[in-house]
């Protein structure tokens, strides 16, 4: 066997994850570790002392033991509780806290995603609790605030469309209108930097440029493909460099949309793989989860899982 890790002896030396599963389960064996967790997060860092809002003070509290066990420490001053589940996603649900944990363990541990079916065998619950679980997540701890930064640099803009392929040659003008059927995405990165994915109304237009607009800083350097509905954009942004894919080019120096492709075809090998049909109702948290992933790939996924976990806190 190999040498293990002399950082962590759970680790073989050759490993490249950083938070292993036996890791995560040493250090959140159940509901009171989690809830401990919680509690230093929102709370109390050093565990003991938290601001008590009835005192308007710092104060000590401690956590006691009641037969309705209660998730919740008390001002030894005043009697005032503080709940650290209180407003989160955890909030009174009948899930326990500590599946909740590894279901954030299992997003963070994939590239690809994991399905609610998986989760559902990986946690031994309902399908319709393991469905719940991963929307939340999506949509309350993956979603990008509201208005987020706008994307800044040297930023590449690509659109596609999402759904199946046809069954049947088409014409042309048969192709166009089974594409323009489908959902269409827009991607967003800056190079070496966040990506961001829309779904939009239609490829061309004011829901594509608008969706730029939102979304990229006017000081930006724009790079697309010679899609017609890009050339309106040229005058509002610093500049903007066109790579003509229609004349079979693909690279022109620095001139490229590799970086989003590149995104678009991770994307697609890995919900077709993962999760087969997504609806176009659900799409847009399904890229959210993506493009949170990729926007976090360099940090590790213990730190992805503790960002998830502060998320949920409100921090």
């Amino acid at each position: 066997m190999p040498p293990a890790n002399r950082h962590n002896p759970r680790r073989v030396k050759s490993s490249t994850s950083d938070y292993s599963v036996t890791e995560f389960l040493a250090e959140f064996p159940d509901d009171a570790a989690c809830l401990e967790h919680l509690w230093r997060t929102r709370h109390a860092p050093d565990g003991e002392h938290a601001h008590c809002p009835k005192c308007d003070a710092v104060k000590i509290f401690k956590r006691y033991e009641t037969k309705q066990q209660r998730q919740s420490w008390t001002c030894t001053a005043c009697g005032h509780h503080l709940h650290p589940t209180a407003g989160t996603i955890f909030h009174r649900s009948s899930t326990s806290l500590r599946l909740w944990f590894h279901a954030m363990y299992l997003m963070t541990s994939t590239r690809c995603g994991i399905s609610a079916k998986q989760l559902e065998r990986e946690l031994g619950v309902h399908y319709k609790t393991a469905w719940r679980m991963f929307n939340k997540i999506r949509n309350h701890l993956m979603a990008e605030p509201d208005p987020a930064p706008s994307l800044r640099g040297k930023v590449e803009v690509d659109e596609t469309s999402w759904g199946g392929k046809a069954r049947r040659k088409m014409t042309f003008s048969e192709a166009a209108r089974f594409r323009e059927a489908k959902p269409t995405v827009l991607g967003m990165v800056e190079r070496g930097g966040r990506v961001r994915a829309r779904v939009i109304a239609s490829r061309r237009g004011e829901p594509l440029s608008g969706a730029v607009r939102a979304n990229v800083n006017p000081e930006s350097i724009l790079y697309t493909d010679d899609w017609m509905a890009y050339k309106p954009l040229a005058r509002e942004f610093a500049d903007h460099r066109v790579i003509n894919h229609s004349a079979g080019l693909y690279v022109k120096g620095d001139i490229y949309t590799n970086t989003i492709e590149g995104f678009f075809g991770n994307l697609k090998t890995g919900m077709r793989g993962t999760y087969k049909f997504v609806s176009r109702k659900w799409l847009q948290s399904y890229l959210d989860e993506y493009a949170w992933r990729h926007n976090h790939r360099h940090t590790g996924q213990r730190s992805m899982f503790h960002a998830l976990v502060k998320e949920a806190a409100g921090q």
